[in-house]
C-alpha cells in the first residue's frame, strides 16, 4: 500500500498547478499545512430571531432568521412535536414549499412519536412534514407523516418529490421491539397525513445514516455511521428507477487493487482512487440484531474499503458528496467526493480537519443550489458551527450554536428550499427548526 501513496510533500509541490475546479467539476483539494480560510460572508454575531426576539444564533451581518416547529408544539394534527430533530429536506409541492423532517427518537415504551399507521408500536421515532409559507418562512401546517421507526437519523431526497428516512440501528426482536429495525423507509413530499410504514429491505440492515440519489439513473448511494465499529460507503441498484419498493442490488465501495482500503487516516488529499463495486450477498441478515456490522462484514471479507464513521451524503453536479464524521488524521473530519463513471467510478478526499477550531465533527451536509460550496453541520462536544466548504478548498464559518443551554447540541438537516432563497436547518436538541435568509450573492453559497 506504501508504493501506491502519493507523499503530501510532493502533493503540495504539485497543486500549485491544478486548475481551480468549477462547481460542476468537484472541489480542489487543501494545503494541510497552511489550512485555508475564506472570508465567507464575514464575522459572526449573536443575531435575534425575528419572529420571537431571542437569540439563537450567531451570522454574518445581512442575514436573519425565523424560528418554528419546537419539540411539544402542538401540531395542526393534534399532536405533540417529537424530539429530537435530524435529517430533513425541503421539497415544492403545488405551490406549497414542505419541510419533511427526522426525528431520531430511540426510547422504547409509550409512543412518542406521531399516531397513525405504525411499523413497530414499540419504536418512537418517525417523521413529521412542516408547510412554510415561502413569504413568512413559518409553518401554517404541520402534522404526523411516519411513525413507529426507530432512531431516524439522516435520509435524503429523491428526484421523483419523497424523503428516504432512514434508521440509525439495527435493533429488533433480540432487543425487546416487535418488529426488525434497520432499514430505510419512503415519505413522499405530497402525503397530507401518516404514511404507511414500508421497509427497504433490499437497501440493506446496518446503521444507516444518509443517502445521495444519482439523478438520472436512479442510484441510490447510502453511508453507514457505526460509531465504534468500521464503516462502508454503498450503493443500491434498484429494479426499477423510482420504485425503491421494488428490490434491487446492494453494494459496497472497494478500492481497485487494495482490499480493504483504509480511509481513516494517512491520506492524501487531492488523490484519485479507482473504485469497483461489492455485491452484498444478504442485505437483510437475521443476525443484525445482536450484530450490527453483519452487512459490513459480507463487504470486508470480500475486499471493501473501511471509512471512520459516514454520515452526511449530497448528489450534485454529477458528483457525491459524503463525510466521515470521526475520520482523518487527527480524528476531526473528513469531506469525499465520488464520482460515478462506467467501470466503478473515482473516489477523492476534498477536506480533511487540520484543527478542531476549523471544522469539528462534520455530519449533515449540503450543496449550496448556486453551485460554490458545501454547507456543513457540526456534530462535536464543544460548541457547534454550520461551516462552508468552497469550491477552491476554503473553509469558512456560517453560523454558531447560541440556544442557551444548548450550545454543545448539534446542528442536522441543513437544506434549501427550492428557489434556493432560504436555508433550513435543525437544533436536534430542545429540538427547533429555523430558516435563514440573506445576501446570499455576498459570498459562495
Amino acid at each position: 500500500m506504501s508504493s501506491m501513496k502519493v507523499s503530501r510533500r510532493d502533493w503540495l509541490r504539485s497543486a500549485a498547478a491544478l486548475p481551480a475546479w468549477s462547481a460542476m467539476r468537484g472541489f480542489q483539494a487543501l494545503a494541510w499545512e497552511r489550512p485555508a480560510r475564506a472570508a465567507g460572508y464575514g464575522a459572526l454575531h449573536p443575531a435575534r430571531a425575528v419572529n420571537t426576539g431571542e437569540i439563537l444564533l450567531a451570522l454574518p451581518d445581512g442575514f436573519q432568521y425565523t424560528a418554528f416547529g419546537r419539540t411539544g408544539d402542538v401540531m395542526t394534527d393534534g399532536l405533540p412535536t417529537p424530539p429530537d430533530h435530524d435529517g430533513m429536506a425541503a421539497f415544492l409541492v403545488g405551490d406549497e414549499v414542505r419541510l419533511v423532517r427526522n426525528h431520531e427518537v430511540t426510547r422504547r415504551g409509550a409512543a412518542i412519536a406521531p399516531a397513525g399507521p405504525s411499523y413497530d408500536d414499540l419504536a418512537t421515532g418517525g417523521t413529521t412534514t412542516l408547510v412554510v409559507d415561502p413569504r413568512t418562512r413559518l409553518p401554517v401546517r404541520s402534522f404526523a407523516s411516519l411513525s413507529g421507526t426507530l432512531t431516524n437519523c439522516a435520509g435524503g431526497p429523491t428526484p421523483w418529490g419523497s424523503w428516504i428516512t432512514c434508521e440509525e440501528t439495527t435493533y429488533g426482536p433480540g432487543r425487546g421491539f416487535r418488529q426488525r429495525h434497520g432499514y430505510c423507509f419512503e415519505v413522499p413530499a405530497a402525503a397530507n397525513g401518516p404514511v404507511e410504514p414500508v421497509p427497504l429491505r433490499a437497501m440493506g440492515r446496518f446503521v444507516h445514516e444518509a443517502i445521495a440519489i444519482d439523478t438520472e439513473p436512479g442510484i441510490v448511494y447510502l453511508t453507514e455511521d457505526n460509531d465504534g465499529y468500521l464503516s462502508g460507503f454503498y450503493r443500491f441498484l434498484p429494479n426499477e428507477r423510482g420504485r425503491l419498493a421494488g428490490g434491487g442490488r446492494l453494494q459496497m465501495m472497494s478500492v481497485r487493487g487494495v482490499s480493504n482500503y483504509d480511509t481513516r487516516s494517512g491520506q492524501d488529499p487531492g488523490r484519485t482512487l479507482r473504485v469497483d463495486w461489492i455485491d452484498i450477498p444478504d442485505p437483510d441478515p437475521d443476525r443484525s440484531d445482536l450484530e450490527r456490522d453483519a452487512v459490513f462484514a459480507q463487504g470486508a471479507r470480500r475486499g471493501g474499503a473501511i471509512f471512520a464513521r459516514l454520515e452526511g451524503a449530497w448528489y450534485g453536479g454529477g458528483r457525491v458528496y459524503f463525510d466521515a464524521t470521526s475520520g482523518g488524521d487527527i480524528g476531526k473530519g473528513q469531506i469525499f467526493e465520488y464520482r460515478p463513471a462506467a467501470g466503478g467510478g473515482s473516489l477523492r478526499l476534498i477536506y480533511e480537519s487540520p484543527d478542531a477550531a476549523v471544522l469539528n465533527g462534520p455530519d449533515n451536509l449540503c450543496l449550496s443550489p448556486r453551485g460554490q460550496a458545501l454547507v456543513v453541520c457540526e456534530d462535536c462536544a464543544t460548541v457547534q458551527h454550520i461551516r462552508g466548504l468552497t469550491v477552491d478548498g476554503a473553509i469558512f464559518d456560517f453560523a454558531e450554536n447560541m440556544v442557551p443551554g444548548h450550545e454543545r447540541d448539534e446542528f442536522a438537516g441543513a437544506v434549501f428550499s427550492p428557489d434556493g432563497e432560504t436555508l433550513f436547518v435543525n437544533v436536534q436538541r430542545p429540538g427547533i427548526t429555523l430558516a435563514i435568509w440573506g445576501n446570499w450573492g455576498g459570498g459562495p453559497l
